[in-house]
């Protein structure tokens, strides 16, 4: 028992605390702010609580683990991975928390770690405050109750600061994190824009440009030319990754700032929305959807200038806009730039219309001389992938029929399979590097070498990095499973359907094939789905 300002609390007690390497987990987040001072949740607190709770039980720590700033709408948190590392790694097998909220909010993300995750890899979970204790099992419906209420409270936290976020764009003020190009936030408030002269002279050229009749391809050609950074560059966001459009000006930037309404004078907002409270997902609203404000801050550019660009964007016609259906559509990629075709309509003499596959990179970027134009008709492409894969699929039902794969062929899946077990280690120890430089840029944080701006630059490059290494370490992990036992007859039906179809729907090609590569000399390279496959192409 454990004695409170508000008389005697019953706390879980634990009776062999020798079989135990504990880990206390803490957790502050925004939905929290207001509450800071509050026993029952500051980060200090937290820490205390469970203190005294572990001395008491004569627990050892292994190590307490702090997120503070995250949701617990989703377990997506630096310290709350690393946690579930050390359990992995058999560090740690007993866990505690204040109460169920600061595991988290998700009802099923809370279930899932309590009922399964933590009972499979014998894991003790105390949440003190809860009187709860996985050991007993006798209180998982009062477990799950006040789950329910936490992700209750989780959804309405979302829903007020929703409300609060739509009425304040309604009134006009700014609430975004950058403001748009050619602005600054204010200096005295954060809710307001005010010119930025150095990028508003670089709108106020396009805009120029464009009313005399220069195409936007050719504004943001004369722009990179120039050296002039791009908004990205001159926010200093870091590109993604090292793609060739990195540092240059595209067209669609153009055209969306010749019909961004803030340079008038009107605030945009509400472009966008969360698909849920869970996810980080964006969806694009439509424009009638928009939150559009008249004369909230100084315009760049008067109202005729701006009207006048914008008929002669919509004058224009842009095929390259249009989309077209194809079986292949998706699927093809530049053999020397590694980014996904583009297809484009041309009229033959005769009036024939006819798709032709051309570099994206090279399309935009020609004047750079970035990779080549590599056009190729998207029937002769079709016809050559169906002549190669029915090849394939011919030689591995030869396979089956003889039910003799040669030797070659087992050692070569073999190899593969030892490769991707060597990709999928190499991928779990970049993810273990990246989850302790993010504590340790975390850590640096609070210690205050460096300060909360930097930390949130450092923080988003990581977990870009881990988002790609975990979407990768999946489709590893993916692959790998498609041993010949699991996926002889799921092939076997797909070959057999493929070899007697007269009808090629994109929906056969993409079963069997991940990637087409296609070179400037126009030679293919067709990468399958299945090991089985692969091998069967070689042999």
């Amino acid at each position: 028992m454990v004695a409170d300002e508000g008389g005697i609390i019953m706390y879980p007690v634990i009776d062999n605390p020798e079989q135990y390497k504990a880990a206390i987990y803490v957790r502050l987040s925004k939905e929290d702010e207001g509450k800071v001072d509050d026993v029952s949740e500051s980060i200090k607190n937290q820490t205390a609580l469970l203190l005294n709770y572990v001395k008491e039980n004569n627990l050892s720590v292994y190590e307490i683990y702090t997120d503070d700033g995250y949701s617990g709408t989703t377990t997506d948190r630096p310290a709350f991975q690393r946690m579930l590392q050390d359990i992995e790694d058999k560090n740690v097998n007993m866990v505690i928390t204040k109460d169920f909220s600061r595991l988290g909010r998700d009802r099923i993300a809370f279930g899932y770690y309590t009922e399964k995750y933590f009972p499979e890899h014998d894991v003790r979970y105390i949440a003190v405050a809860d009187n709860y204790d996985n050991i007993n099992g006798c209180n998982d419906q009062t477990a799950a109750f006040k789950s329910l209420m936490n992700e209750m409270h989780a959804a309405e936290t979302s829903r007020k600061v929703a409300n609060v976020k739509h009425a304040k764009q309604k009134e006009g003020l700014f609430i975004g994190g950058k403001a748009p190009y050619g602005y600054k936030k204010s200096p005295t408030n954060k809710n307001a824009i005010v010119i930025d002269e150095y990028a508003a002279g670089i709108v106020r050229h396009i805009f120029k440009l464009a009313i005399e009749g220069v195409s936007c391809h050719k504004i943001a050609m004369t722009l990179t030319e120039e050296n002039i950074p791009t908004p990205a560059q001159y926010a200093k966001i870091k590109s993604k990754n090292d793609s060739p459009f990195s540092g240059k000006w595209s067209s669609e930037r153009i055209s969306e700032m010749l019909q961004n309404e803030v340079y008038i004078g009107n605030m945009v907002q509400g472009r966008v929305k969360k698909a849920s409270y869970k996810s980080k997902k964006l969806l694009k609203l439509p424009r009638e959807q928009w939150i559009v404000v008249e004369n909230t801050h100084e315009a760049i550019i008067d109202k005729e200038t701006f009207q006048k660009a914008g008929e002669l964007i919509k004058s224009r016609t842009h095929t390259r806009h249009r989309t077209y259906d194809f079986p292949l559509k998706g699927i093809v990629f530049c053999k020397e730039c590694g980014y996904p075709l583009a297809t484009i309509k041309r009229t033959l003499s005769g009036g024939r219309p006819m798709l032709y596959f051309v570099c994206r990179t090279y399309q935009r970027f020609t004047q750079y001389h970035q990779c080549t134009c590599h056009c190729v008709r998207v029937e002769d492409v079709s016809a050559a992938v169906v002549s190669e894969v029915r090849r394939v699929c011919e030689n591995y039902l030869g396979f089956l029929d003889t039910e003799k794969l040669t030797e070659k062929a087992q050692k070569q899946l073999q190899a593969e399979l030892r490769k991707q077990g060597r990709d999928i280690t190499a991928l779990k120890t970049k993810l273990e590097s990246i989850r302790m430089k993010i504590d340790s840029a975390y850590e640096d944080k609070l210690s205050g070498d460096i300060d909360n701006q930097i930390f949130q630059r450092i923080y988003a490059k990581l977990r870009e990095e881990e988002a790609t290494a975990r979407t990768k370490l999946t489709e590893l992990e993916n692959n790998k499973k498609d041993s010949p036992s699991i996926n002889e007859d799921k092939i076997k039906e797909l070959v057999k359907i493929f070899i007697g179809s007269e009808d090629y729907t994109r929906e056969l090609f993409v079963s069997l094939i991940e990637r087409i590569e296609l070179s400037e000399n126009k030679e293919l390279d067709i990468h399958f789905k299945f090991s089985e496959l692969k091998i069967a192409d070689c042999l």
